[in-house]
């Protein structure tokens, strides 16, 4: 079957064939689809859709270009855990050890920064010398071990998607239901969980700006999940406002440590104690939701999560002394406020336009190659209800390069809305979606 034929099919509307779709994915694991071919096929999916059939024959391709781990000689259920991508989400490096300290086995395998969105392992490898490339034997070790450990893909898992994964960061074909799909269940089911929590972001910083799209991804996801024997379930959660309180790589695992010390936001802390006590039922099905949150809760508030992470800082090579003092990470050399422009209520605080901004100081990535400063991003003073005067300092931006930074400043600004009175305080997490049907918080 000719490239040009399969290229040609979807972009006319046509749905794909399996040896058409098996033929893209072993093109792209053995190098003969060009990057220029690879991404006009992505563009056409982006534009003409894939149906349930074809994401699945998708994500069964992606798994078949590489090897499963196997974790059958870890006892327990395995919980894995994917985000969707968000401003400022660092949940991952939090949640997983915390639920490690509950008694959860966290496989945990993650990507880098796509678009306006940070990625955990550049995140995580702003702690000097932390290792997110490991062998299969050291990751089953660690796992087995400490109960959780962040990597990325390796050569053998999923080694379509992770070419695909960079090709998309770059042609504008982030935001396809399909190709997210597809991208994310294939390394979920090659990384060896036995039940999957997923945190379907929605909202102006998030791949799916609105709920019904994100509804239809988690929907997508459980789907995908549980026809492969994994259990499956999606949090549908709000990315309107950057998580937390800063947005780039080494300020946010400062946060990470002040949230495992108890000393974290109330939106992030809340949406990693609720997912940690929907992991820690799957994986103890008997617990009680109440139950497992005062688990949850207690291992955050007694420092065994802290002592979790510290354990994995040290097993993947990380200097530990980060923990105890983050002043030890990367800071930048300048920053400038950026001020409120009148006095009242913060009404809305831009995620799309913080992610942005926070790209352009150095902290993502425009070209698959090109380097990430992980001191530059954003802090955030001031959120949505916070009352301010004109001349306060709603952000605070980090940076090394002023190459863009009259630009970033506009951007910053444009995220800021102030009004006269406080907006409602909409719910962190705004849907579920399971196996067993769909339960709203809306």
């Amino acid at each position: 079957m000719r490239i040009v034929d399969i290229i040609r099919a979807k972009r006319d509307g046509h749905a794909l064939s399996g040896d058409a779709i098996d033929s893209f994915i072993r093109g792209i694991t053995d190098g003969s689809w060009a990057d220029y071919q690879a991404s006009a096929l992505l563009m056409a999916i982006v534009l003409r859709g894939m149906n349930a059939e074809e994401t699945s024959l998708l994500t069964d391709a992606m798994v078949r270009s590489g090897r499963r781990v196997d974790l059958s000689s870890i006892p327990g259920i395995k919980v894995g855990k994917h985000s969707t991508g968000g401003v400022g989400d660092k949940v991952s490096i939090v949640l997983a050890p915390l639920a490690a300290a509950c008694g959860v086995v966290v496989p945990k395998m993650s990507g880098r920064g796509l678009g306006h969105t940070g990625g955990t392992l550049d995140k995580l490898e702003s702690i000097p010398g932390f290792r997110t490339a490991l062998e299969f034997d050291e990751f089953i070790a660690i796992l087995r071990d400490v109960g959780c450990c962040l990597i990325g893909q390796t050569r053998d898992i999923a080694p379509a998607d992770k070419r695909l994964y960079a090709l998309r960061d770059v042609t504008a074909t982030i935001e396809s239901i399909p190709l997210i799909s597809a991208s994310v269940m294939s390394k979920k089911l090659a990384e060896g969980s036995s039940a999957v929590v997923l945190d379907v972001k929605c909202g102006s910083g998030a791949f799916m700006k609105h709920h019904d799209d994100a509804l239809a991804l988690a929907r997508s996801l459980v789907s995908i999940g549980e026809a492969h024997g994994v259990r499956t379930e999606a949090f549908i959660t709000s990315m309107d406002t950057p998580l937390g309180t800063t947005v780039g790589n080494a300020l946010e695992i400062g946060e990470c440590i002040d949230t495992l010390k108890g000393q974290g936001s109330a939106d992030l802390e809340g949406l990693i104690v609720r997912l940690a006590t929907r992991m820690v039922q799957l994986a103890h099905p008997a617990t009680e939701e109440a139950a497992a949150e005062a688990w949850v809760r207690a291992a955050l508030g007694s420092g065994a999560a802290l002592e979790k992470f510290r354990d994995m800082v040290v097993r993947q090579g990380g200097d530990p002394r980060v923990i105890d003092n983050p002043d030890l990470l990367a800071q930048a050399r300048s920053r400038r406020h950026v001020e409120a422009a009148a006095t009242g209520y913060v009404t809305r605080l831009d995620a799309e336009a913080v992610g942005r901004a926070a790209v352009m100081l150095g902290a993502g990535r425009d070209r698959v190659d090109a380097p990430i400063d992980v001191a530059a991003g954003v802090t955030m003073l001031k959120k949505p209800g916070d009352a301010t005067k004109e001349g306060d300092v709603v952000l605070v931006l980090h940076y090394n390069d002023e190459h863009q930074l009259n630009d970033a400043i506009q951007l910053a600004e444009s995220a800021i809305a102030i009004g006269p009175t406080p907006p409602p305080s909409p719910p962190v997490v705004v849907g579920w979606v399971h196996a067993r049907g769909e339960t709203s918080y809306v």
